[in-house]
């Protein structure tokens, strides 16, 4: 073989080598979701969960891989920080994938913690701030 040989064999390789980069499937990492009701979103075990204010207190809707998680199967508590003011609600499932808090107010800066707990008794802590 000689070298003007080698040298087109090596520039092809290279070249199949940056063009399967270019056109190879992005991989899409774990992280919170966008928000689909206009609230905050955050992600625990493996599940996002969406923060939303409404006038009677807050809901939560869950997602499990952009699938809709049965709320049926959570319940728990909202704890709510607005500033030096502290409030809890229950929180009960309101709908398919939604809980609901009711007498909590969410003002912006607010600091949320929401713990779950699920029908296996298994317990999830999800933390939102208010924006």
């Amino acid at each position: 073989m000689t070298i003007k040989t080698k040298l087109s064999q090596l520039t092809g390789g290279a070249l199949m080598l940056a063009a399967s980069t270019l056109f190879a499937p992005t991989a899409m990492a774990h992280g919170a979701a966008a928000p689909m009701h206009g609230g905050v979103v955050q992600t625990a075990a493996d599940l996002s969960f969406e923060l939303v204010a409404t006038a009677e207190g807050a809901e939560i809707y869950i997602q499990d891989h952009g699938k809709d998680a049965d709320a049926s199967r959570f319940d728990g508590k909202l704890t709510v920080l607005n500033g030096a003011e502290k409030s809890e609600a229950s929180l009960k499932p309101a709908g398919a994938n939604k809980l609901e808090a009711k007498g909590v107010t969410l003002s912006k800066g607010a600091k949320a913690v929401a713990v779950l707990t699920t029908n296996s008794k298994k317990s999830i802590t999800v933390r939102f701030t208010v924006k």
